[in-house]
């Protein structure tokens, strides 16, 4: 399997055509030498393109990257500085890039918002929240009303903390909103919706009081926390159709 190939077999499942208001350049951003007779043979997954992920990749062997933040965000950019030595640490070490953003946070099968309700076992799921016309995140409900420390435990059943709660709302907590990484400011499109809880990755400042005037419970997971999981789905998922070796590479930022 070529680079061509992998490609498209990534957008069998994610559908970049279907997410045309991302800003983001979905797909191949950076080709390797040869993208239509190299064979592929391990792909490196990671939630950020960036100089360590792409020298990690390399040092583990990987012909291709696959990210949810690539480097591309559909604006002209001069190759200099920080951007030159990402761009350069993967021509370098021939390695290709793919990059899948609001593709992979909304596929119901391995992406995002999707991937932590069933990690939490929610039922009668369906999707949630708007993003410049795009459906992104996910709704459910727990079989049974849970505290909001109990919600965390199941949102993060290794023991990773979440960097924010706010628990400003319901005591026992049932329907639950999630969209995944900055989407803070969303928690209105949470509380229209009736749930009890907005799970997300970033709460700014400016957000504080308006959620606790909203009486709406908010966990803040972390930007990079609730985004491994879908380039880890993907990660199976290739493992399992393809049977190509596979690394995630865990590049944490804490935020």
């Amino acid at each position: 399997m070529n680079l061509i190939e992998l490609n498209k077999y990534f957008n069998s499942i994610l559908h970049k055509e279907d997410f045309s208001s991302d800003i983001s350049l979905n797909g191949i951003q950076i080709e390797n030498s040869s993208p239509r007779t190299k064979e592929i043979k391990k792909v490196a997954f990671a939630v950020d393109a960036c100089e360590a992920t792409a020298l990690k990749a390399a040092q583990a062997g990987a012909d291709v990257l696959f990210v949810h933040h690539g480097l591309f965000w559909g604006h002209c950019q001069t190759i200099t500085g920080n951007h030159y030595k990402r761009i350069s640490a993967f021509l370098k070490n021939d390695l290709a890039l793919c990059a899948y953003h609001i593709p992979l946070d909304a596929n119901e099968e391995v992406g995002n918002n999707f991937g932590l309700a069933q990690r939490m076992n929610l039922v009668n799921l369906r999707p949630f929240g708007k993003w410049r016309g795009m459906t992104l995140g996910a709704f459910g409900e727990f079989e049974e009303p849970l505290s909001i420390d109990d919600v965390c435990k199941k949102l993060f059943p290794n023991g990773e903390k979440p960097v924010h709660i706010l628990p400003f709302g319901k005591s026992e907590i049932k329907r639950v909103a999630i969209i995944s990484g900055g989407a803070g400011d969303d928690f209105d499109q949470a509380v229209r919706a009736g749930a009890d809880v907005f799970i997300t990755g970033e709460v700014g400042h400016e957000e504080y009081h308006a959620i606790e005037e909203a009486c709406i419970n908010v966990i803040a997971g972390g930007h990079y926390q609730t985004e491994t999981v879908g380039v880890n789905l993907m990660k199976a998922r290739v493992e399992k159709d393809l049977g190509l070796e596979t690394i995630f590479i865990d590049v944490p930022t804490g935020m």
